[in-house]
């Protein structure tokens, strides 16, 4: 969700990958509030698809294969040094930076979080959500905030909220922070993994991790862990030079094949939140996934994790596409990717539902079988010709907003983290260049 560490050349794609990804997610999340039926394979059981319900085409306005590729990032930039210097022999170095980068990891993951909620909670307590209570979107009021009766109880609020985010991933403030403690541990799954293994051989360490791999997806780890010990093993494939020579060697089994898992990946990543038995192509993938997954899994996020992992080593090993996720615009999306994250859905549920449901009049009930007035009922949303004006504005408004956080904000983040650390550390721990969030 940020840019990711490491020399450039080695993940370059990468920053594409997770730019895209983070704009999917806003994606996402408006076509929750405005076109929820998208969730679907097909308007219903009987009725054929639109559009964009259609496989591959839905990957635009599915939002899970994209925490799933956060998580795989997670794994693959943060382990790609470490793996590098164990190969190189310089295990020692390695340790030195899992743990410098492990301490950290809190402070540069954490920090912005705060100052995140803490902006959405003061938005809140000045009524910047009071439309959203009342639009016609249920993730939209379901997800904005009430105010607090007091200040006193509004304090005490933001100081719960604060803490819950890290406890059991709630936060009134912001509810899409709840993957933000998952992506978390994933990190600390991460450098614990590569503590462990440093010392090992890399061709026992790809069968360990192939086995860790192997555990999580029967453990029902379906949100981020089996995806981080993917993202850590391709990370091994990538530095693992027999494995790139051979794969260089066979250049036209190399196409095909990257070519073919890049297809598998988007068509199991199309797979629908709701009803996939309303279509044909989701109703075989369904009984697929009765198939390959664990009982009582939830398939709506296991498709979209193994897509994502399908998907991320096809493009690992297929020229062209690292050649189209390196192009600067993709790039520049995935530096903004952090911010764009933390902003997004309050953006949505004030700037966006102000000018979508704001001029709107709530419509009249008319009155029940006791003669008693009924409540009006919600706001509807403008006409097309405003939300077609709207939208494309939104996403330059975000971007630019998540350029001045870039600019602003993440560096005192990590002004503050680095001046915590220079406090804690030993005068022989040496300052290294700050790792970012992927």
């Amino acid at each position: 969700m940020a840019p990711p560490p490491g020399p450039k050349r080695d993940v370059v794609w990468v920053d594409g990958l997770r730019g895209i990804a983070s704009v999917l997610v806003v994606t996402a999340h408006i076509c929750r509030s405005l076109a929820p039926h998208l969730l679907s394979p097909a308007m219903s059981d009987k009725l054929p698809p639109t559009l964009m319900q259609l496989p591959f085409l839905r990957c635009l306005v599915m939002g899970r294969a994209s925490v799933a590729v956060f998580a795989l990032v997670t794994g693959f930039v943060n382990s790609l040094g470490p793996l590098k210097k164990s190969r190189a022999g310089n295990a020692d170095a390695a340790l030195s930076g899992i743990a410098k980068s492990a301490f950290r990891r809190f402070g540069r993951f954490m920090i912005p979080a705060v100052v995140a909620t803490v902006l959405s909670w003061l938005a809140c307590q000045f009524g910047a959500y009071d439309v959203a209570h009342f639009a016609d979107s249920a993730w939209i009021r379901d997800t904005s905030p009430e105010k607090s009766t007091s200040f006193a109880g509004a304090v005490h609020d933001l100081l719960k909220n604060l803490g819950t985010t890290w406890i059991d991933g709630y936060n009134t403030y912001d509810r899409i922070q709840w993957t933000l403690t998952y992506l978390l541990k994933g990190s600390m799954m991460t450098y614990l993994s590569l503590f462990a293994l440093v010392y090992v051989k890399p061709r026992w360490r790809m069968l360990i991790l192939a086995g860790m791999y192997y555990f999580k997806w029967k453990s029902g780890d379906a949100l981020v862990g089996f995806n981080i010990f993917c993202g850590i093993f391709l990370a091994e494939v990538s530095v693992d030079g027999d494995i790139t020579s051979l794969a260089a060697a066979h250049p036209y089994f190399q196409a095909v094949g990257s070519a073919t898992l890049i297809f598998l990946g988007l068509f199991f990543c199309s797979y629908p939140e709701e009803n996939p038995e309303w279509a044909r192509w989701s109703t075989q993938l369904l009984h697929f996934g009765h198939w390959i997954f664990p009982n009582g899994v939830e398939f709506s996020r296991y498709f979209p994790g193994l897509g994502a992992d399908i998907l991320a080593a096809g493009v690992m090993f297929n020229t062209t596409a690292k050649k189209l996720l390196s192009l600067d615009f993709l790039c520049w999306m995935g530096k903004l990717s952090w911010p764009v994250y933390l902003l997004h859905a309050p953006l949505i549920r004030t700037i966006l539902t102000w000018v979508l449901f704001g001029a709107s009049v709530r419509p009249l009930q008319g009155k029940d079988q006791n003669g008693n007035q009924l409540p009006p009922g919600w706001l509807p949303v403008a006409n097309r010709w405003v939300v077609m004006f709207a939208l494309p504005l939104f996403y330059v408004f975000l971007y630019r907003v998540a350029g001045l956080w870039a600019s602003y904000v993440d560096p005192w983040c990590t002004n503050v983290t680095q001046r915590f650390e220079n406090l804690v550390f030993r005068d022989d721990a040496k300052v290294e260049k700050p790792l970012l969030l992927p």
